[in-house]
């Protein structure tokens, strides 16, 4: 087993998918690369570059703010993560492979991300495709508003969406 698939080793359907899309692009397949992916999957929430090169700080790699935003571009490529546009300066990513499509409730308070998914969206996805001669292939949905944390329906200044 190479270092790449031990560190993937909990994941091997997204080292392959990786792997694969290196080999065509014919690119380096540096450990660093499988790294980054690694700790990206073990998340379980969105997260921005500084959070996850705070994560990859602590560890034995080192790791730049510029390898991690050139490799986030490689994941995005090889659609094994997504990227958020929340609010007009707010960019957070998610891992998709193997996740359901969901959507977004934006706290403008707070910044408390809540998914959702209401399978009312999937019949305005068809009914669409039908009156338009269309086909939908993906689909984003971002509410903005004031959650129910107590502070927040008060009105209390919290940390706000930049």
């Amino acid at each position: 087993m190479t270092e790449a698939q031990k560190l993937l080793k909990d994941f091997p359907d997204i080292f392959h998918i990786l792997t694969n899309h290196m080999d065509e692009k014919k690119m380096r397949k540096t450990s660093e690369r499988y790294y980054i992916l690694n700790e990206i999957y073990k998340l379980n929430t969105h997260f921005d570059v500084d959070t996850l090169f705070k994560n990859l700080s602590d560890t034995s790699y080192r790791i730049s703010r510029a390898t991690i935003y050139n490799n986030l571009e490689l994941f995005l490529e090889c659609g094994l993560i997504v990227k958020h546009h929340f609010g007009q300066n707010l960019s957070l990513y998610e891992k998709s492979f193997g996740y359901k499509q969901h959507d977004h409730f934006i706290c403008n308070q707070c910044q408390s991300i809540i998914e959702f998914c209401d399978p009312r969206l999937h019949q305005i996805k068809k009914s669409l495709e039908e009156i338009l001669n269309v086909t939908v292939d993906s689909h984003s949905l971002y509410l903005y508003g004031k959650c129910s944390n107590e502070k927040c329906q008060k009105g209390i200044p919290q940390r706000k969406i930049k």
